[in-house]
């Protein structure tokens, strides 16, 4: 019955007593379709959008992880300021450091 509705709207000679109120009708499809081609035709407009939408949501992951990065750091400095001991073993760590008569073994990866 939808299918005969909506095929009875564009025919005029039925409109009958309820002739403006179709005639409504008719003209709001026709703008809600003209407007419709004009949005997807401007696909720039879209485009942009969708493109700033990505970007966005990019960013937003790279704010999370460079925080959580900054907060590691931050607590990694605040360890090695405070503490000797973590200083001296970050030290023999990361650069290779070594008392007066220690061995060091170097194992490439």
């Amino acid at each position: 019955m939808a299918k005969r509705v909506s095929k009875d709207i564009w025919d005029k000679s039925k409109d009958g007593s309820r002739k403006e109120q179709r005639s409504f009708i008719r003209f709001a499809i026709i703008a809600t379709a003209v407007f419709l081609i004009a949005i997807l035709v401007k696909k720039d407009n879209v485009i942009r959008w969708v493109e700033a939408g990505y970007t966005l949501r990019k960013q937003h992951r790279q704010m999370e992880y460079f925080q959580k990065e900054i907060n590691r750091l931050d607590d990694q400095i605040q360890l090695l300021s405070h503490d000797k001991d973590s200083l001296e073993t970050y030290a023999r760590e990361q650069f290779h450091f070594a008392e007066p008569g220690d061995d060091v073994y170097l194992i490439e990866k």
